[in-house]
C-alpha cells in the first residue's frame, strides 16, 4: 500500500506534535505570586515573589559560579476612561546571585535604591532571596489622590548570561535557561 504525499506530510506533522506536546505540557512556567501593595505614611510599597524561576540547568550553572541576574519591572498606572492610562512610576530592580566555591557561600546582591549584599550558606535560602522583592518603594504617597483607582504591572525576567568569548561557543545552550513571566496586574484604590 502506497501512501500519498499529503498523507505522509500529515502523518509526519502529527507525530511531531505528539512527540513535542508532552514536553511543553510538563514545562513549569515562572509566574508572579503573593503580591502585596501597601504603604507607609510617606511611600507606596510593594512585596511579591516569583515561582518557578529556577530550572535544574540554571541551578547547575549557579553552583558552577556563573553569575545570574533577575530583573523585575514594576509600573504604576492611573487608568483614564477614553484615553491611554497615565504612567505614574516605573521601577526596575535587579537581584544577582554568585556562588563562591572556595567559601561555599552565595552572595545575593539586592539592587534597588540601596545596593545590599547578603551572604548565605544555604542554596534554598539564596534562591528564596533571589525570587522575592520585599518593600520596594514605588512612589511617594503625596503623588496619589484619595479614592482614585490605580494598578501595578509586574514582570520578572532572567538577564542574558554573559560568558567569556570562548565559552559562548562551548556553552551555546545557555540561551535555553531564559525565562520571562507574563505581566501580572494588581489593582487597588487609594
Amino acid at each position: 500500500m502506497k501512501l500519498s504525499r499529503y498523507t505522509t506530510v500529515f502523518v509526519t506533522i502529527a507525530l511531531l506534535i505528539i512527540l513535542f506536546l508532552p514536553a511543553n505540557a510538563l514545562c513549569k512556567k515562572a509566574r508572579i505570586k503573593d503580591v502585596i501593595v501597601t504603604n507607609t505614611s510617606k511611600d507606596l510599597m510593594i512585596y511579591f515573589s516569583v515561582e518557578g524561576c529556577f530550572t535544574k540547568k540554571m541551578e547547575d550553572a549557579i553552583l558552577n559560579g556563573i553569575p545570574t541576574t533577575f530583573t523585575f519591572f514594576i509600573d504604576l498606572y492611573c487608568p483614564r476612561g477614553l484615553w491611554f492610562d497615565k504612567t505614574l512610576a516605573t521601577v526596575t530592580v535587579r537581584h544577582t546571585i554568585v556562588y563562591n566555591n572556595l567559601r561555599n557561600e552565595f552572595t545575593v546582591t539586592l539592587n534597588s535604591k540601596d545596593k545590599k549584599e547578603v551572604l548565605l550558606k544555604d542554596f534554598l535560602e539564596a534562591k528564596k532571596a533571589m525570587a522575592e522583592v520585599n518593600g520596594i518603594t514605588v512612589i511617594p504617597m503625596s503623588s496619589l489622590k484619595k479614592n482614585n483607582k490605580y494598578y501595578m504591572r509586574i514582570k520578572a525576567k532572567l538577564d542574558p548570561i554573559k560568558l567569556p568569548f570562548f565559552l559562548d561557543y562551548v556553552l551555546f545552550f545557555v540561551s535555553l535557561w531564559d525565562f520571562e513571566t507574563d505581566w501580572y496586574t494588581e489593582s487597588f484604590i487609594y
